[in-house]
């Protein structure tokens, strides 16, 4: 049968069209994960993945893959052509069944394997704090545009609701104008961990722990620090905190004039709060960092406010691990990306200085 060009312009628009239904009904390729360094963190990053639609584990790096690896080998399916070792990281590149890796190493270790990730041509999740010092973080950032992958930093707690209702609470004048931040995180870390060694972790507490309500306060306030006061102690004897500070408290002031205080520690049974005070109300996140049962209260000007988060871990770590999912099939830039990294280690550098204590 013939068919004049009108015809045929008709057909081959159907066609497009239905095949273009076609595509959009089917569902999305989870993007797929290595994890970097198979640690705790790592661990219950990988079980919150186990959880998402938008993502899947298919990757494995180890620095002891005989011992770490068959375990997880087993629970997500992993082939053993996607389980690497440090020395055999960049043959990722070769690799098309991983999309994205997760850095869950220790602080010092973040920057070369964000670089090494992004030369392969994957796009990175990393733990924070970002990276030792600001000039990593940029070189971080330099990599993963230079590679155009995605960098996002792994702030779980912006990912999580109760959390941003408090900012929405903050920012929205319900508590009047914000005057003022308190905050801490503050744990008894016993010897022989990582985060106690300076070579690894880069800093003490308030690498680990204080860069939760730093974080927070920036990310609430929307704006950075110009001013800081801070000291730095030890007064555990002993070689536990041989290289790195046991206690940080710090003070801050913005350029609009909101002030902000905070603490942490690695020797005393402590806590995790945030206090935003406002001119017509304040609230408290209390617990405010943990991987379930957030809270806050307070008063607003309509009255008092009580909500507990109803997630259950790992919920934070899939929240963000969907988050960087729908970035990277989106072309979109994550919320908490490189450049807020930075902002924190420029932050912390400021704190260091001010009592004293030079970063890394």
């Amino acid at each position: 049968m013939s068919m004049n060009r009108r015809s045929f312009v008709k057909v081959a628009a159907s066609t497009a069209a239905l095949s273009a239904m076609s595509s959009f009904a089917q569902p999305q390729q989870p993007v797929r994960y290595a994890a970097v360094g198979l640690g705790q963190i790592s661990d219950i990053f990988m079980k919150s993945v186990s959880q998402s639609k938008k993502c899947k584990v298919t990757g494995l790096i180890s620095g002891h893959v005989q011992e770490k690896t068959p375990k997880y080998k087993s629970l997500y399916g992993v082939q053993d052509k996607s389980i690497y070792n440090y020395e055999t990281f960049d043959e990722m590149a070769h690799n098309p069944e991983i999309d994205a890796v997760y850095i869950g190493l220790p602080n010092s270790m973040h920057a070369e394997y964000t670089i090494r990730a992004a030369k392969a041509g994957k796009h990175v999740l990393c733990e924070k704090p970002m990276a030792i010092s600001s000039a990593e973080c940029r070189s971080m950032i330099d990599a993963c545009k230079q590679a155009n992958v995605k960098l996002m930093i792994a702030y779980r707690v912006h990912y999580d609701p109760i959390w941003l209702r408090v900012k929405e609470l903050a920012r929205s004048g319900a508590i009047g104008e914000i005057q003022e931040f308190q905050g801490g995180f503050r744990a008894n870390f016993k010897a022989g961990q990582w985060r106690l060694d300076r070579k690894f972790s880069g800093g003490g507490s308030l690498m680990d722990l204080g860069v939760y309500p730093l974080n927070a306060i920036r990310w609430i306030a929307e704006e950075e620090p110009v001013s800081f006061a801070a000291q730095v102690a030890t007064k555990l004897p002993g070689p536990r905190f041989a290289s790195v500070e046991e206690s940080v408290e710090f003070s801050l002031k913005m350029a609009s004039g909101v002030l902000a205080s905070a603490g942490s520690s690695y020797g005393v049974e402590g806590d995790n709060y945030l206090m935003i005070y406002g001119t017509e109300g304040h609230l408290r996140v209390e617990p405010a960092y943990g991987y379930q049962g957030v809270r806050f209260k307070g008063e607003t000007k309509t009255g008092a406010v009580d909500e507990t988060s109803k997630g259950v871990m790992p919920y934070q770590f899939t929240l963000e691990a969907d988050h960087l999912a729908d970035c990277i099939r989106n072309n979109t830039e994550p919320w908490t990306s490189g450049d807020e990294g930075l902002k924190d280690l420029v932050a912390m550098e400021g704190i260091y200085k001010a009592a004293g204590a030079p970063i890394a």
